[in-house]
């Protein structure tokens, strides 16, 4: 995702928690919330802390970004330097696991009062593997919806150790039976491309920041079956929303975090909403 959508205020809490956005759709699925970068509001952002927070709070899936190290690791990291959510400096691409290791990716958000020592879960840099574990040992079915981050010097590396790590896990190939627990979004066409040519089962988002004319009728790349619009587009034209699914395909909104956008993600018919506030959005949807 995109730095986050903290464009509109909080004024519309009263009246949008007095009517739960459950009730606007009630011949489709549930909306499903999907936690942005963990609950990255109430923690430090791809940390670990914040996916458990996210975990416990309900969320149905979890997003990450991830990036590849020199070394040849998947990190969750948003940015492409890691001086913003960092006490460091320099490109993930140019550093090693080991030299991330290092650094802080929480006392930026603050820490408890009472909190003596750093808490590590809230502090180190969190891996791609180390999120599938939390993921397949969650005690419940939890999705992962991953991103990956484009241009970058690795280009196709980034999606070969991406697929090579969901083999490992056994997330590569979803049983006949059920829906794939996982599905890769991009910026990148051609990452997606990549996706459906190494692992046909793994769902693709295409996410966009605008809709170009090809694709205002609905459409998307070839392949891709859900579209990753921001929540300015749907915002700017709620008729988008019906059109993909009119062509056959999905809405997964980036980033809901407003009551009023919720009640227009769900009043429009989208499938599911990314979030830094999935406790909160959950009870919006009176799902807690």
């Amino acid at each position: 995702m995109r730095m986050r959508d903290c464009a509109r205020r909080w004024h519309h809490n009263a009246v949008t928690y007095a009517h739960p956005a459950r009730d606007l759709r009630p011949e489709r699925h549930p909306l499903a919330v999907i936690a942005h970068r963990g609950a990255s509001e109430d923690a430090p952002e791809h940390t670990l802390s914040a996916y458990r927070r996210a975990i416990e709070d309900g969320a149905d899936a979890l997003e990450c970004d991830v990036r590849l190290t020199a070394d040849g690791h998947l990190v969750c990291v948003h940015d492409r330097r890691v001086n913003r959510t960092s006490n460091g400096r320099g490109a993930v691409s140019s550093l090693e696991l080991a030299d991330l290791a290092t650094l802080d990716f929480g006392s930026w958000k603050g820490k408890a009062a009472d909190e003596e020592e750093p808490d590590l879960d809230a502090t180190s840099v969190l891996t791609l593997e180390r999120l599938l574990e939390l993921v397949v040992d969650a005690g419940r079915r939890v999705e992962l919806a991953v991103e990956t981050k484009h241009p970058t010097r690795w280009a196709g590396q980034v999606e070969a150790k991406l697929l090579g790590l969901l083999d490992r896990f056994g997330l590569a190939e979803p049983p006949a039976d059920e829906p794939s627990q996982v599905r890769v979004m991009s910026f990148s066409a051609r990452s997606l491309h990549r996706v459906q040519a190494g692992a046909p089962g793994i769902p693709t988002v295409y996410l966009m920041q605008f809709v170009s004319p090809r694709h205002r009728d609905g459409r998307l790349p070839a392949g891709v079956r859900i579209a990753g619009p921001s929540i300015r587009i749907i915002r700017k034209d709620p008729g988008y929303v019906a059109r993909v699914h009119r062509a056959g395909n999905r809405v997964h909104v980036w980033t809901v975090n407003d009551p009023a956008d919720v009640e227009l993600c769900a009043r429009a018919g989208v499938d599911a909403v990314i979030t830094n506030r999935p406790k909160q959005v959950l009870s919006q949807l009176g799902r807690l």
